[in-house]
């Protein structure tokens, strides 16, 4: 008897003594567990497993839809969300901590002064009254609030505030916008210093330095104008003449008796009287006199006069209006009474005679030149030439006579024996055959000649002769060198 044979079912066929599904079309990212039907692979889908999952789905046959937010990636195959630079959590719904930024939120903000970071970029957004890339900026003068938009209203040099817009004034201005000079008689900053200037003066409302009233000087304005002098600043010269007297503030002059007009130039007496009927005549000395005081007769002498009737020169030092004036020249120097030009003494030059004539010249007016030889001195006076040590004559050219030496020529030489004496330091050059400071010694024996430097050649003799070098032979010997006599 024959046992019947076993047969897959519809749909499968035997693989290995096994019966497998079998599906049409091949499972691409999957396997086939019933015939025509494939078990897809964690994220794929479709019929054969060949369409990957879309961006929303995951899992096996794309069932399972994703939960990511904030343009997050899903994992198609787990399902984990990859969270978009700037978010984190398991559902990337969440926005990175404060001071951080990126992807992951693994960067740390630069930004400064308070200013709160872009959690995807980083980008710093600076609070009001700051700029720069990461707010590290103040706001450029003349602009302040956010982004830094806005322009100061502050006027004559107020600072704004970067923030605020607030205007700091400067010393001198009040006001929202710094509009408003400080009132008068303060200065300073809120102008809260009360200035101290007196006789009508006003202050700097910045400084509180004092702009004084014509005829006013002095740090507070507490001093009139010195004599002489009067205006705003003090800076006009009085104008009044014949002793009146200028007032400080217009420079108007009050008349002394005896004188009218605008600046008192005027006598009432006709020139060369005087008195109360003008009736005496001046006693003055006329070519040296501006004037007699048409009251009292006294004499106003001409610069360079003075004494009671302007018949006296000024005493020697003085001159100008009164003989008031001191001369400055010097080195005897002559001094002109009426200008106090000086006219200098020879060997000086200079508009005070203090200078020297330069070396070379002399006289007056330094005009001439030295004639003076040999590095002589010149006098600067009367060219006078003051000679070196061995030199004579008017200007220094000779050198002192034979036997004499030094300033003038006026040592004698200590030289013997023919000796020579140098006429600078009369020190001596002695003659051959001689030696010593004043050539009082002989050569030693054995030498002889200039300097005693040459040495003696002889044979059987008593040496040789200090000046020439001839041997004295022995007797019995003769000849230079002192050979026998036959």
């Amino acid at each position: 008897m024959y046992r019947r044979k076993s047969q897959c079912c519809p749909g499968f066929y035997e693989s290995r003594e096994m019966c497998v599904p079998h599906c049409a079309d091949k499972c691409v990212h999957g396997r086939c567990i019933a015939p025509n039907t494939c078990q897809c692979e964690p994220g794929w889908g479709g019929t054969n497993c060949s369409s990957a999952c879309d961006g929303d789905h995951w899992g096996p046959h794309c069932s399972s839809r994703c939960q990511c937010k904030n343009r997050a990636l899903c994992n198609p195959i787990t399902g984990a969300c990859h969270c978009a630079a700037g978010f984190r959590g398991w559902r990337c719904e969440e926005r990175c901590e404060q001071g951080t930024y990126g992807n992951d939120c693994h960067q740390r903000c630069q930004c400064q002064n308070g200013a709160t970071c872009d959690h995807i970029t980083g980008e710093c957004r600076c609070p009001p009254g700051y700029t720069g890339a990461f707010c590290e900026d103040l706001c450029p003068p003349g602009k302040h609030g956010p982004q830094c938009e806005q322009r100061c209203p502050c006027q004559n040099g107020g600072v704004c505030h970067h923030v605020t817009g607030e205007c700091s004034c400067p010393p001198g201005w009040l006001g929202t916008v710094c509009g408003q000079p400080c009132p008068e008689g303060r200065f300073g900053k809120n102008c809260s210093q009360e200035c101290q200037c007196h006789n009508g003066g006003s202050c700097d409302a910045a400084t509180g330095q004092c702009h004084c009233s014509p005829g006013y000087t002095g740090e507070r304005c507490q001093d009139q104008c010195p004599v002489g002098r009067y205006g705003v600043r003090c800076a006009e010269t009085c104008q009044c003449v014949n002793g009146g007297k200028c007032y400080h503030v217009s420079g108007s002059c009050l008349c002394e008796a005896g004188f009218s007009g605008e600046h008192c130039e005027a006598r009432l007496c006709p020139d060369g009287l005087y008195g109360i009927r003008c009736d005496k005549r001046c006693p003055c000395h006329l070519d040296n006199t501006h004037s007699c005081h048409p009251m009292s007769g006294e004499c106003a002498c001409k610069p360079g006069w003075s004494g009671l009737y302007c018949n006296e020169t000024c005493s020697p030092g003085f001159y100008g209006e009164a003989c008031q004036q001191i001369c400055s020249c010097q080195n005897g120097a002559d001094c002109d009474s009426v200008t106090g030009k000086c006219t200098c003494a020879p060997g000086f030059k200079g508009t005070d005679c203090s200078a020297p004539c330069p070396l070379g010249t002399y006289g007056v007016n330094c005009s001439s030149l030295c004639g003076c030889k040999n590095d002589a001195v010149c006098s600067p006076v009367d060219g006078s030439c003051t000679c070196k040590a061995g030199w004579h004559g008017v200007d220094c050219s000779t050198r002192c006579p034979s036997g004499t030496w030094g300033f003038g020529c006026n040592l004698t030489c200590q030289c013997l024996h023919g000796g020579a004496c140098n006429t600078l330091d009369g020190t001596c050059t002695c003659a051959p055959g001689w030696r010593g400071l004043k050539c009082e010694l002989p050569c030693q024996d054995g030498t002889y000649g200039l300097n005693c430097a040459e040495r003696c050649d002889c044979s059987h003799a008593d040496g040789c002769h200090s000046t020439t070098g001839h041997c004295r032979c022995l007797p019995g010997w003769s000849g230079w060198f002192s050979r026998m006599v036959p």
